[in-house]
């Protein structure tokens, strides 16, 4: 979207639409807006498909305020990740239209709408103490473009929870598997279905979980094809991948229907 829209500037240059000037002013940031405090990339929406997205821990409220204004300039998507609900504010009064999921800390606004592949995302995890990372699975996979589908609290504990939304699961274009503990739903999922499943640990557990390091170790030697693992509590980094692939695969794929 963002290269045709790159390319169009150029033909309308080419065909009198808009002055050289017009043009310039449009392209001097790229490929990044120098902040000071923060480099911001302009230029990764054109070769990445989406804008630069913003990590709020450790950043100020002003920082991320002035990202907000830059972004609103140029009219680029935000997507805010771990987002206190004071930075949320900022924002806000950037950008009015920004919405907020406080469970997943993720300030989102969209300026423009990427076309949906097909399928939905669907995102899974075991618990409920696993949802904040699977919302911020969610948030970015939706704010990438793709149809998001929730399935919470079904892990193995209990499996006939799983075993009945396996239908879904397997209409879905890519699945995203958040688990903390031993992090084996992430195995289960991938055992049941044909798509792609992108597995999250987390640091939920007990002492011997390790802070989410025995469901990372589970998921990477899991026995069923077709998992990838992002990081612990990586829910931004698995909503993207998702994603992406759901573009790519999902596109390839009939579409869905929740019937």
């Amino acid at each position: 979207m963002y290269d045709q829209k790159l390319k169009k500037l150029l033909r309308d240059v080419k065909n009198g639409k808009t002055t050289p000037a017009q043009a310039y002013e449009a392209l001097k940031d790229l490929p990044f807006e120098d902040l000071v405090h923060s480099k911001l990339d302009h230029h990764r929406a054109i070769r990445k498909g989406f804008p630069e997205v913003v990590y709020c821990e450790d950043k100020s409220v002003k920082q991320v305020a002035d990202i907000a204004r830059a972004l609103k300039r140029k009219k680029q998507n935000f997507l805010f990740t771990r987002a206190s609900g004071e930075i949320f504010a900022a924002v806000a009064a950037v950008e009015s239209s920004a919405r907020y999921n406080p469970d997943g800390r993720v300030i989102s606004a969209i300026y423009k709408r990427i076309p949906p592949p097909p399928r939905p995302v669907a995102v899974v995890t075991a618990g409920t103490s696993d949802i904040p990372v699977a919302e911020e699975a969610a948030e970015t996979a939706a704010a990438m473009g793709s149809a998001v589908v929730k399935i919470y609290d079904v892990g193995v504990a209990g499996v006939h929870r799983l075993v009945s939304h396996a239908g879904t699961l397997r209409r879905a274009g890519v699945v995203v598997v958040v688990a903390g503990m031993e992090g084996a739903l992430a195995s289960v999922v991938g055992g049941l279905i044909d798509r792609p499943v992108v597995a999250v640990p987390t640091s939920v557990g007990y002492g011997a979980s390790f802070a989410g390091i025995s469901a990372l170790l589970g998921m990477l030697n899991t026995c069923a094809p077709g998992v990838a693992v992002v990081n612990i509590d990586n829910g931004f980094g698995a909503g993207y991948f998702a994603a992406v692939l759901n573009r790519e695969f999902g596109a390839n794929s009939a579409s869905w229907d929740p019937k």
